[in-house]
């Protein structure tokens, strides 16, 4: 733990940024928590009490509970906070839910530790300036109102989503096949059965009372039976003249998710991302107008916009969504950020419409793409890399289009860092690819 003597600044410096940046006050916080602000992190020992010298502005402040028996980390959490000259934020931990608590600090708590300043400012780590340049690139188009927009609803960032389950009665469930339900006809045989043996077999299922964990592997192989025991059926009924209807077999996919519990998130946990539409094409577009919209989908694009007070702010979700899942390690971020990247690349009218918009895009991307750990961005030769193909159809899209020049000139140089940082081959743009070419079928 640093204090102010004992960092590399001049006292008056250090003193100035002490009684003008911002305290966060972590009171009761066990020894072993993990505590951070933006880029930085720490495993925090029994003297900790906080962070100070923080700078104006929006912050990320992330944390993880700690077993010291075990060495084990809770699922990290966080939140973000727009910390203002000279505020004062106590956060109160509690013990049993080993998270800070919701309740906010009375004033007169609050007024203590800020009289008691200097007392407390050996116990508080200094804010790293270090990565506050980076933090900045990172979180430049994150507004208060924005953060405050996508922040789920109790105000904390969680890498775990907290589901809830229903009980197998409640949870959704396929359609009903009016025939080929039964499990105990298996034991019969699917040879000499008939319609209503299966009917009645159907009957004895519904009664019998198993447990569905138990017999989850063996229903689904009996299903599997029962379809071909069905099928049979079929023929029989058509040699018979006997009308009968015929029912879509269920995928392997569709027979696991019948099987699995209905989970939905916790009310009020989940991040509230802008929602992608449906389609991408206006309700009155002709057939050729929709193959032109999922070509160029700037329509889409223009959807996404009109959720925000204006075009810049997608570009702050951009960001949000890539530190909610670089700092608060949520996978669902993750996937929200690799679609917005998808979305942004997938245009051609709208880089010429909203070129401002592009630029910061590009700058944004190039900042993003440069801290994201290497192995969410491995198997390029086997094309497994979604955000390398996405980038290499965008820049094929810009070679071809009419794009400002000095927007172009900003994509050429962004072709290029990632050449030289990640060895990526941009080379050939108006090649095929191997999965794109015609498929040539022998007779």
């Amino acid at each position: 733990m640093e204090n102010m003597e004992s960092m590399d600044i001049d006292p008056e410096v250090a003193r100035r940024l002490l009684e003008e940046g911002g305290t966060l006050v972590a009171a009761g916080a066990p020894r072993g928590t993990y505590i951070g602000i933006d880029l930085q992190c720490w495993r925090i020992d029994s003297e900790f009490r906080g962070i100070k010298m923080i700078p104006p502005g929006l912050h990320f402040v992330h944390y993880s509970a700690s077993d010291l028996n075990t060495g084990d980390d809770a699922p990290r959490l966080g939140f973000m906070h727009n910390f203002k000259q000279r505020e004062m934020l106590v956060k109160i931990w509690d013990k049993e839910k080993e998270d800070f608590s919701h309740e906010i600090a009375d004033e007169e708590t609050v007024q203590r530790f800020r009289d008691n300043l200097y007392n407390l400012d050996k116990f508080l780590a200094p804010y790293p300036y270090e990565v506050l340049k980076k933090w900045i690139s990172l979180s430049a188009h994150i507004t208060e109102p924005l953060a405050a927009k996508f922040t789920p609803e109790n105000g904390k960032i969680r890498s775990a989503l907290e589901l809830i389950s229903c009980n197998d009665k409640d949870r959704p469930k396929g359609e009903k096949r009016k025939v080929s339900n039964s499990i105990l006809a298996i034991e019969n045989g699917c040879e000499g059965s008939s319609e209503s043996t299966l009917l009645d077999n159907n009957v004895k299922c519904d009664e019998s009372k198993s447990t569905p964990t138990d017999n989850c592997d063996e229903k689904s192989e009996n299903e599997n039976k029962i379809l071909e025991c069905d099928d049979r059926l079929s023929g029989e009924n058509v040699a018979n003249d006997k009308p009968r209807r015929r029912t879509r077999t269920l995928t392997i996919e569709e027979k696991e998710e019948e099987l699995l519990p209905h989970l939905k998130p916790t009310p009020g946990t989940f991040l509230r991302f802008s929602t992608f539409p449906d389609k991408n094409y206006p309700d009155d577009a002709t057939p050729s107008e929709i193959t032109k919209h999922y070509l160029d989908q700037s329509y889409a694009l223009e959807l996404m916009m009109r959720y925000h007070n204006k075009p810049m702010d997608l570009v702050g979700e951009l960001e949000f969504a890539y530190v909610c899942f670089l700092i608060g390690h949520s996978l669902d971020a993750f996937e929200h950020w690799k679609k917005l990247v998808r979305l942004f690349c997938s245009c051609e009218e709208a880089i010429i419409r909203y070129r401002n918009v592009y630029m910061h895009f590009i700058t944004t991307l190039q900042v993003q793409l440069m801290e994201i750990p290497e192995e969410f961005l491995a198997d390029i030769v086997m094309n497994e890399n979604v955000i390398y193909v996405i980038l290499r159809s965008f820049f094929k899209t810009v070679q071809s289009s009419k794009v400002e020049s000095r927007l172009k000139v900003a994509i050429e140089r962004f072709q290029c860092s990632l050449t030289e940082k990640f060895m990526w081959n941009f080379a050939n743009l108006d090649d095929d690819e191997d999965d794109e070419l015609p498929v040539i079928v022998h007779l």
